[in-house]
């Protein structure tokens, strides 16, 4: 690995555009390559961030000599066909979430980079972010003593188009695997697998999930209560409730955003936390960090992690059975 990590973006769509902005906010990584289904897109999108090796096909990106890592940033039922590609080619790799489309592609992606000795991750963000750092500091440290409540909401207002991408069934679609992972990674960070889950889901013209939640029970008796919406701009905040305190995540509670920790008795202490861009430069400085120091996976977002959290959905969306309503159920995967 060079000084600085050379990052080849493989796909040009908004996600793309918004980590190459924030590697502007690293000193020890830079977007060295771009590779697209489209020339004309490749070229655009390099003349933005000043990038001159610019491909028409994923394959010349993943071959090239210039890429040290490679960030897949194509829709949701890309990611299992890039990823390999790019493993198969011999460069570790940063996923964007959803990680896969199933818990079988996740678990396949997962044994293909541990045989083959290849980083990989699942562009999970927000774990990196200086907020949620400090959440984690506080429930190791036992400040809010034994977590009792765990609550993520994330709502965001598409116009109701079959032929865009949130709406689409071919491109993944659905406010669970676009929106909803984001709820469902914040209860995994804190409280892990959920022993049971029970789901309510109303479905959107095209059939795909509009709206979903979810409660978790956990083994100690701990629940968690999630929601995901594609029909409405929700609070999106987040609380951590514990039997000595709890914490509040202002919205957006997945991006850069600031903490305030009450105690039992009400005392509260507000913490702000200053950041650069959208922050999306911490994750890869985490990817930096593992491959300096030659790890194959993320202890903050661990592969069997990854492949937990899209067993979950895929049991959530698994009570999705009729385009016709909704449906609530539950069940013990054990």
């Amino acid at each position: 690995m060079v000084e600085r990590l050379r990052w080849g973006i493989l796909g040009t769509g908004s996600i793309a555009h918004t980590f190459a902005s924030d590697l502007a906010f690293s000193d020890e990584c830079v977007v060295a390559a771009v590779g697209s289904r489209l020339q004309s897109s490749a070229d655009a999108f390099g003349a933005e961030f000043g990038v001159t090796s610019c491909f028409d096909t994923y394959e010349a990106l993943v071959d090239c000599d210039e890429v040290d890592v490679v960030y897949v940033a194509t829709p949701h039922p890309m990611h299992y066909s890039n990823a390999m590609l790019a493993l198969d080619h011999g460069k570790p790799v940063l996923v964007e979430k959803a990680f896969t489309m199933t818990a079988l592609e996740a678990r396949d992606l997962v044994a293909a980079a541990r045989k083959k000795g290849l980083f990989l991750m699942e562009a999970m963000w927000t774990r990196f972010l200086p907020h949620v750092i400090a959440l984690r500091s506080l429930i190791d440290d036992g400040v809010l003593g034994e977590i009792v409540t765990v609550e993520a909401d994330h709502g965001q207002w598409f116009a109701p188009d079959p032929s865009s991408r949130i709406f689409a069934p071919e491109l993944g679609g659905g406010a669970l695997l676009d929106l909803g992972v984001y709820p469902v990674s914040f209860a995994s960070m804190i409280m892990g697998t959920p022993e049971r889950l029970t789901a309510l889901i109303t479905p959107t013209m095209t059939g795909v999930d509009g709206q979903t939640s979810m409660l978790f029970g956990y083994a100690n008796g701990a629940h968690a209560i999630l929601t995901c919406t594609s029909r409405a701009h929700t609070s999106t905040r987040a609380c951590v409730s514990g039997t000595k305190a709890r914490v509040e995540i202002e919205g957006d509670f997945y991006a850069p955003s600031s903490i305030t920790l009450t105690t039992r008795n009400g005392d509260q202490r507000h913490t702000k936390f200053t950041h650069q861009g959208r922050g999306l430069h911490f994750e890869a400085s985490e990817v930096a960090r593992c491959l300096r120091e030659s790890l194959g996976e993320s202890d903050v977002m661990p592969l069997d992690e990854s492949i937990s959290i899209m067993t979950t959905m895929e049991r959530v969306l698994k009570l999705h059975q009729s385009p016709m309503g909704s449906r609530s159920d539950e069940f013990n995967p054990w």
